[in-house]
């Protein structure tokens, strides 16, 4: 099926459809535009996690209600992601998109206003929630006003930029909660909100296809928002209650059950939440799952790198956010170089070297030590920039391209949901394989080091510890003690975490075989992007 489109052939050099004057509709000010708001949401998915030691500390919160301020709002973003899409395919990317910035803005000021943890994680999901509204949005409306040969370019662009505000995060949070505090971390998005509400009000155009539905799936909402919660509910719990615990079967049997009755439900409905027709697509469907490989490996892998640099390397988060500048700098760099190279080659060769390139960075940073300097660091998380850049703007482009325009949000939707559902599986069976290695290890590593013995319960305690680099040791502790303690803990958790990398690695040469799978989106004609105006 082909988007329907009223660009004129006869004027491809156009980058719109039509000759337009003023502001509105312009496509290189509409991606400043929806690229100043989605800097909201990925600057706040990281700067938030240095917040929370401070939060933690005001609000007199237990390590559980920490949890649940990043947890809600990840459950929120991932459940409503695809429904979001649904709304901007429903109703219009420009008005859910102007209706997120002012939620999320809004639940930010609220966030800040705070005295109690229960109501921070409240608004937390009401963030989350909003900021499920922007993201589709935003590639709904790239895909709506970028013709097919600047498409590419584009969401290379948009890819830099997320790359650049999660980099920030870190260090910008970490300076706000040193040198201002915490509220400062979230009442920050309130003046970004408000001029990118601005710029969207004076320059997004709404673009709605011909064919759009004109009803909304209920029943489809309901069972893929209850499938989804019970994924990554069970994803998010799994590490502390045990893989094989009941309450984890359940969730997953749960997730598995939903998503089979969601599968029939969408295969009789008239106008289904997410036509299962999109997924006859072979290079969407690949897209798709490379999304969920690449996010597996890289989210994975990540959450053990800021423990190795804050815990064995002993640096503050925003050393460690500098520290990690080369992953990010080159993903930010090699973002818009990789549209280029998709719009000209196409995106198969392009995301097949990607994932090459970032299978050789993760096994690179398997073989990091506990002396291992900034050098040897920075040389694989540049390489491993180099390799994410191109899987994040081609897989983007593959799904969204793919796609037909009148379901250009639900395919954001798509990509998004992918993206979660990879990071939240990646770090609950990268964070199994660690838990593994180092239950395994630790004992044998203890006893060489001529420590005293554990009890079952110390032992439990301590592999938990070495689990994210810290040596188990309290003030009491000897110092000559403590010394070989940190040594068994650093020496435990990096071979847990070498071992993480290394199936990580593995899961990126699948990703490269998926890849071969994939071609140039067929429902993105060249010459404009746009439907009906």
């Amino acid at each position: 099926m082909t988007s329907q489109t009223t660009v004129a052939d006869a004027a491809p050099e156009l980058p719109v459809p039509g000759a337009r004057k003023g502001l509105r509709g312009h496509p290189w000010l509409t991606l400043f535009a929806v690229a100043l708001g989605v800097t909201m949401v990925a600057l706040d998915g990281t700067i938030v996690a240095i917040a929370n030691p401070a939060i933690q500390k005001d609000l007199g919160a237990s390590l559980a209600d920490v949890q649940w301020i990043t947890n809600g709002y990840l459950l929120a973003l991932a459940v409503a992601l695809i429904t979001a899409g649904k709304l901007g395919d429903r109703f219009g990317h420009r008005q859910t998109f102007l209706i997120g910035i002012t939620g999320f803005a809004a639940a930010s000021f609220a966030i800040g206003l705070s005295s109690s943890v229960a109501t921070v994680v409240g608004f937390r999901v009401l963030q989350g929630l909003f900021g499920a509204l922007l993201m589709p949005a935003a590639l709904g409306l790239l895909r709506a006003t970028f013709p097919a040969e600047k498409l590419n370019m584009a969401i290379g662009i948009w890819g830099a930029v997320i790359g650049a505000s999660t980099a920030a995060g870190p260090i910008v949070g970490g300076l706000l909660v040193e040198h201002v505090n915490w509220q400062s971390v979230f009442f920050i998005n309130v003046p970004v909100g408000i001029v990118a509400l601005v710029l969207g009000l004076l320059i997004l155009k709404d673009h709605r296809a011909a064919n759009a539905a004109k009803s909304f799936d209920i029943p489809g909402i309901v069972l893929l928002s209850g499938a989804m919660f019970s994924l990554i509910w069970a994803l998010i719990k799994a590490p502390a209650w045990g893989w094989a615990d009941p309450a984890t079967l359940i969730f997953l049997g749960a997730a598995v059950v939903g998503f089979a009755l969601f599968t029939f439900w969408e295969s009789r409905v008239r106008e289904p939440l997410i036509p299962l027709s999109l997924f006859r697509s072979v290079p969407l469907s690949a897209g798709t799952i490379l999304m969920v490989l690449m996010a597996f490996a890289f989210l994975g892998g990540l959450f053990f790198v800021t423990f190795y640099l804050q815990n064995v390397h002993g640096m503050s988060p925003v050393d460690s956010g500098l520290h990690l500048l080369p992953l990010t700098g080159m993903m930010i760099v090699a973002s818009p170089i990789t549209g280029a190279l998709i719009t000209k080659y196409g995106p198969r060769i392009v995301l097949v070297g990607g994932m090459v390139l970032t299978a050789v960075a993760m096994l690179g940073l398997s073989a990091l030590d506990t002396n291992s300097g900034t050098a040897v660091m920075s040389v694989w998380f540049s390489l491993l920039g180099l390799g994410l850049a191109p899987v994040m703007v081609g897989a983007t482009d593959v799904i969204v391209g793919n796609a037909p325009l009148e379901h250009a949000g639900v395919a954001g939707g798509l990509q998004q949901a992918a993206m979660q559902v990879g990071g939240s599986l990646g770090t609950a069976v990268l964070g199994a394989v660690m838990a593994a290695r180092v239950d395994n290890d630790l004992p044998g590593n203890w006893k060489e080091a001529g420590l005293p013995p554990l009890t079952p319960e110390q032992s439990a305690q301590a592999s938990d510890a070495v689990s994210v680099g810290i040596p188990p040791v309290s003030e009491q502790t000897p110092p000559a003690i403590v010394a070989k303690i940190t040594d068994v803990a650093h020496d435990t958790f990096v071979s847990g975490m070498g071992l993480s990398f290394t199936v990580a690695g593995v899961v990126a040469v699948l990703a490269a075989l998926i890849a071969t799978l994939t071609k140039r989106g067929k429902n993105v004609q060249p010459g404009g992007g746009g439907g009906h105006i």
